[in-house]
């Protein structure tokens, strides 16, 4: 018997797209239901773009971001943020780097006029450059060299699976490099990654698009052009032998495994990497998904796994070589060969035997959920509008992502399962060091 196709309802959200004389996409989304306003700024510059001997230097200029701009002091983006009763952040990723602020609807011009400053040119000095170098050195201790299991699978997978500079480096950084950065790297990289043409200005929430686009015009509408950056090409062969690798973590008490593939691009064809997508969820969301079903509970081989496209999960918002992922971690004593037995088994088993009735069903209705609950939030919805457009070239691409997932067939999981065979596998062990 065959799945009948899921009923996804479509997102609807109004989208207005513009581009100015100095490149800014611009998307306005006005949704007058709350009183709020979220602006996203992405651009078109991640991990996979940062220069080599200069490692962690993406995410060491999103925090240059924050250091002040030809009108704007030191810390005083927060303080007027927060004195406007919103919140703000910043984020990089492998990608993009985005910068959002969420405010009541009346600080729309202070938020436009913030991200327009910095636009133009945060305050590059040496000062600021050696107190971010410090702050992004402790986040790496916290989050990284103190933390059990830090940085894995994110930072410590992609050397095994991939060869090249932008695709198989440490997205954190060495402190050699981070040491070494200068004012005139952090120079050099505003001026090709940070032009208004390699950017997305999202608005989202209570606003008039009328008033929003004056006042855009009046924010933005200084700055100059300056041409887009090339994109390297970034893809590299795909593994036609087994790769593996392992590392011991002093800090971590029970041993893990992350075994990746790689999927078609899904910034060339998301269609084809929808099917992955799709995938993931079967395999590991919820306990009714294949894997939690014989692993967690029937074999008890692993106490948590999980599968997901992409090195930080965001299957919409990548281009280039992209892993699909399964981490699981294990009891002590339970051997990495044991695990890859199960999941090339079960992989096998919906390759040759397909999905149960209702299965494929269930699955897309709750990918759907997940991708419309995203789309609820005032800053979720503005990041995805600008991740959309950027990765998509339409904004509006996005009311589109849930009914996608709905059209995927269990022939099409099928032929994706297919394609995780142990030749093209790369797996990575982490083996405990700490006391339980």
């Amino acid at each position: 018997m065959t799945d009948s196709p899921a009923t996804i309802p479509v997102a609807a959200f109004e989208v207005e797209q513009y581009r100015m004389p100095n490149g800014l996409r611009v998307v306005l989304s006005p949704d007058r239901s709350v009183p709020v306003i979220g602006v996203a700024v992405v651009y078109d510059v991640g991990i996979r773009s940062e220069p080599e001997r200069r490692t962690g230097f993406a995410h060491l200029f999103e925090h240059m971001m924050f250091q002040g701009s030809a009108n704007v002091g030191k810390t005083e983006h927060m303080k007027l943020v927060q004195g406007a009763g919103g919140m703000f952040n910043g984020s990089t990723h492998i990608d993009y780097t985005d910068y959002y602020d969420v405010m009541p609807s009346n600080g729309l011009e202070l938020a436009l006029f913030l991200e327009a400053d910095r636009m133009a040119g945060p305050a590059i000095t040496e000062e600021n450059l050696l107190n971010q170098v410090s702050v992004v050195k402790e986040e790496i201790r916290v989050n990284v060299q103190n933390r059990p299991y830090g940085g894995f699978p994110w930072i410590t997978f992609p050397q095994v699976m991939f060869d090249t500079f932008p695709n198989a480096h440490d997205g954190y950084g060495s402190f050699a490099d981070l040491d070494a950065a200068t004012t005139t790297d952090a120079q050099q990289f505003f001026d090709t990654f940070y032009p208004a043409s390699n950017a997305v200005l999202s608005l989202v929430g209570d606003f008039d698009p009328a008033e929003a686009t004056r006042l855009i015009d009046k924010h933005f509408s200084h700055i100059d052009y300056r041409p887009k950056p090339q994109h390297p090409a970034f893809d590299e062969p795909d593994l036609t032998v087994e790769r593996r690798s392992s590392y011991t973590d002093k800090r971590a008490t029970l041993p893990a495994v992350a075994v990746g593939w790689r999927i078609p691009d899904p910034g060339i064809d998301l269609d084809a990497a929808l099917p992955y997508i799709v995938l993931g969820d079967l395999l590991t969301d919820g306990d009714a998904s294949r894997l939690k079903q014989r692993m967690v509970h029937t074999d008890r081989n692993v106490t948590a796994v999980g599968s997901y496209v992409g090195l930080m999960g965001e299957p919409f918002a990548t281009r280039g070589p992209t892993p699909f992922l399964v981490r699981a971690f294990l009891p002590p004593d339970t051997s990495t060969d044991t695990i890859l037995a199960s999941l090339q088994e079960e992989l096998g088993r919906i390759a040759e035997d397909g999905l149960s009735l209702g299965e494929l069903r269930r699955v897309q209705a709750k990918i759907a959920t997940r991708e419309l609950r995203q789309d609820d939030s005032i800053p979720g919805r503005a990041q995805r509008l600008a991740t959309t457009s950027t990765f998509h070239g339409d904004a509006s691409e996005a009311n589109t992502f849930a009914r996608r997932i709905a059209r995927v067939t269990a022939e099409d999981i099928r032929a994706a399962a297919a394609t995780f065979t142990e030749n093209r596998r790369a797996v990575l062990e982490v083996i405990p060091g700490g006391r339980s």
